[in-house]
């Protein structure tokens, strides 16, 4: 599994440095998988995580790179004047010498006690846990297209409501002034339905404000710029009698704790942590390492050709170096504690994931609950509201009340329109929440 996430995490990185600077821009309307997608090309949070990633590559790279033997050659030339020594006989001379030297030298280390495979479990697990946390990233980035999603389309039914209420008072109000200038009604009602009718082009021209800034905020969600063309399909959103998941909160708790990338993070620093611990241990260890180099010259005071010297001086030595560590002034013993410590805080942080994520779907499951229960209510309000709106507006136009019962009336009932808008947009919202914790599809169809 680890290493088919680090070759995912390789493939990934190539092409993520390949479109690194790209900003996806949609043309038309854009449905909430568009949206989604979208938003995750163009999040620069989420680029960044992936850049941090392709640095641990690089660390592990070297990582792995420090279990083969080094190899440096080299070379150098030089010329003395005075008294100094001859390289070739090791005696003193006072005059001119020219001479190049040659080199090469290998070492390797044969044991350190786990020091460099740890390193390297170590770095693999950091990787793994760099790809949890930016799916953890895109969990949450998701989960905020489709709240701004909704919250348009919650808006555009707002708006809806305030056109039909603007409607509705409009054709009263012609209607009125027919029957005042008639002489059936008084001058005050067609008054009072003037007012009425700039209140509800007020209420149009906030609504259709704040849908403009949904719009808003969902592009720049979106990291895309905020035009006049940018629109969203509408999806066709519905609550049936199956809607709310059948779940206790405790068992989506369980099933969230086993795939959520947050955990498996968090287990990962765990898992790293205690790797750092054995890093720290290797250092009451000894090292065993083995050496070797090559090397000759060529002086220029000798009349042998330079192929002939370099073969005739040509020199070789090996050898094997023990370090064992006696007093390291406590620095070993601060290590082990420093790495003793960061597994704690792991642990904690683990520990501080898993109470987050039973809190979370603890509070999502009882506002669904509570969403569910005030969808059902306005429901019941709306339906008689409706009929006592229909049976108002009956009376009124027989005049048996007046403008401002009237009022009262489609008030009431465009109140709570607005509010059963509210309560199932909110409802679905919620319960999709939910079901991105048992890891069904997140869509509004």
């Amino acid at each position: 599994m680890r290493k088919f996430l680090l070759g995912f995490a390789l493939a990934a990185g190539i092409g993520f440095s390949s479109n690194a600077q790209e900003t996806v821009i949609p043309s038309g309307p854009i449905d909430l998988e568009t949206a989604v997608a979208i938003a995750l090309e163009n999040n620069l949070t989420l680029k960044r995580s992936e850049l941090n990633r392709l640095s641990n590559e690089a660390t592990l790279l070297q990582n792995q790179g420090a279990r083969y033997p080094s190899l440096t050659v080299g070379g150098s030339s030089n010329f003395n004047w005075g008294r100094s020594i001859n390289p070739a006989t090791n005696l003193f001379e006072t005059q001119r010498i020219g001479n190049i030297n040659l080199n090469a030298s290998s070492n390797a280390t044969l044991f350190n006690a786990g020091r460099l495979t740890n390193t390297i479990n170590q770095t693999e697990t950091i990787l793994e846990q760099n790809l949890y946390n930016i799916e953890s990233t895109k969990n949450t980035i998701t989960l905020n297209v489709i709240n701004f999603y909704v919250n348009v389309v919650f808006n555009q039914e707002q708006v809806k409501i305030a056109e039909n209420q603007l409607k509705t008072t409009q054709d009263q109000l012609d209607r009125t002034i027919k029957l005042v200038n008639a002489g059936s009604l008084p001058y005050s009602d067609q008054l009072d339905l003037q007012s009425q009718l700039a209140t509800n082009n007020v209420d149009l021209i906030n609504s259709r404000a704040t849908l403009n800034g949904s719009m808003l905020s969902l592009a720049q969600a979106l990291q895309i710029p905020f035009t006049a063309d940018f629109q969203i399909e509408k999806p066709e959103l519905s609550i049936d009698d199956t809607f709310m998941v059948s779940e206790s909160s405790a068992t989506i708790f369980q099933t969230a704790v086993e795939r959520m990338p947050e955990i498996k993070a968090a287990m990962l620093g765990v898992q790293s942590a205690d790797y750092g611990i054995k890093i720290a241990k290797a250092g009451y260890s000894p090292t065993v390492s083995i050496f070797g180099n090559l090397g000759s010259n060529y002086v220029d005071l000798y009349e042998l050709q330079f192929g002939d010297q370099i073969d005739r001086n040509f020199s070789q030595s090996a050898g094997l170096q023990l370090s064992i560590p006696i007093f390291s002034r406590m620095n070993n013993k601060a290590s082990v504690q420093r790495a003793t410590v960061q597994k704690r805080l792991a642990e904690v942080t683990e520990l501080e994931a898993r109470n987050q994520l039973r809190q979370d779907i603890e509070t999502a499951f009882t506002n669904a609950l509570a969403s569910e229960q005030s969808y059902q209510a306005s429901l019941t309000r709306i339906a008689s509201l409706e009929e006592s709106f229909r049976i108002s507006q009956q009376r009124f136009e027989l005049g048996a009340i007046n403008s401002v019962d009237f009022q009262v009336a489609q008030n009431n009932l465009f109140s709570a329109q607005s509010q059963l808008v509210y309560d199932k947009y909110t409802y679905i919202f919620r319960v999709k929440v939910l079901d991105f914790y048992l890891g069904n599809p997140i869509n509004l169809y």
